[in-house]
């Protein structure tokens, strides 16, 4: 179907997304926490939820939303995701999130859409905003509005103040779509090969999430209360079995992060990417 450009401003209604510990432990097996990282894979210490579960209460929105943009989503990449933080995840709980279409924008030969969201607990209370830039591989040239110049966050000229090597397993992206992202892309060889890949690709928000947990070890000693914001941009995809290199640069209050994938050396699978500390 052909994009709709006239949606722009279209707001979800509240959706209810509920989870208790075996969901929180779930995410954080998916973005690939070992067993040094306990508080965050069993139930006796608490668990604590990583700061990027932000992402989980909103699928069922950002599918809504996808309904309503239309177009084609065979060509539907992430291209970036930002999320705030206003207080930290309880190990269980009834979440409500509303959801809009921010913009729409037109790249020629790409379009891009963003959604925005809001999250909020059983009293109320702002948990957690996202933001999605969604692309449009295959439906631009509809003589839209150009995108407006993007927030820049470039690594410093000298030696990162953390690096992170950690590899992902062939059946990363099967465990992560357990989450309720279940898009075909990543779990469908021959839907891969249609996008325009080798095969199935890893989501982006594991990706994303892998970069969040190595801020968390790294510039948050573990404390998931300190993340307050997480953006970045997905450049170019990661493959179920890859190996995740996050470097770190740590400045004042925030921390600036890239990622690439060890088995295609220079070649950045996340970029432009910092966060918020405290």
């Amino acid at each position: 179907m052909a994009l709709n450009p006239d949606c722009v401003g279209h707001e979800t209604e509240e959706l209810v997304h509920s989870y208790d510990e075996n969901d929180a432990i779930l995410y954080a097996l998916s973005v690939g926490a070992t067993r040094d990282e306990l508080d965050f894979l069993y139930e006796g210490l608490g668990p604590k939820v990583l700061p990027t579960y932000a992402v989980v209460p909103t699928f069922q929105v950002v599918g809504a939303l996808l309904n309503v943009v239309d177009g084609d989503l065979l060509g539907v990449v992430h291209g970036a995701q930002g999320i705030r933080l206003h207080k930290s995840f309880a190990p269980r709980g009834t979440l409500k999130t509303v959801g809009k279409v921010a913009a729409i924008y037109d790249l020629k030969r790409m379009a891009q859409a963003i959604f925005t969201s809001e999250t909020r607990d059983e009293e109320g209370e702002l948990v957690c905003e996202t933001e999605w830039n969604i692309l449009y591989r295959f439906d631009g040239g509809f003589d839209g509005e150009r995108p407006p110049k993007s927030a820049k966050a470039r690594a410093p000229d000298r030696e990162p103040d953390f690096i992170v090597e950690e590899a992902t397993s062939p059946e990363q992206a099967l465990l992560y779509r357990l989450n309720g992202d279940r898009n075909p892309l990543h779990a469908d060889p021959a839907i891969g090969k249609q996008a325009g890949f080798d095969g199935p690709i890893l989501h982006g928000l594991c990706t994303y999430g892998y970069v969040g947990r190595a801020i968390l070890k790294n510039v948050c000693d573990g404390d998931p209360a300190r993340l307050r914001s997480l953006n970045g941009q997905f450049r170019k995809p990661v493959f179920p079995g890859d190996t995740i290199i996050t470097e770190g640069w740590k400045e004042e209050g925030k921390v600036i992060v890239r990622a690439s994938a060890k088995e295609r050396p220079g070649e950045y699978v996340v970029a432009n990417s910092w966060a918020e500390i405290d």
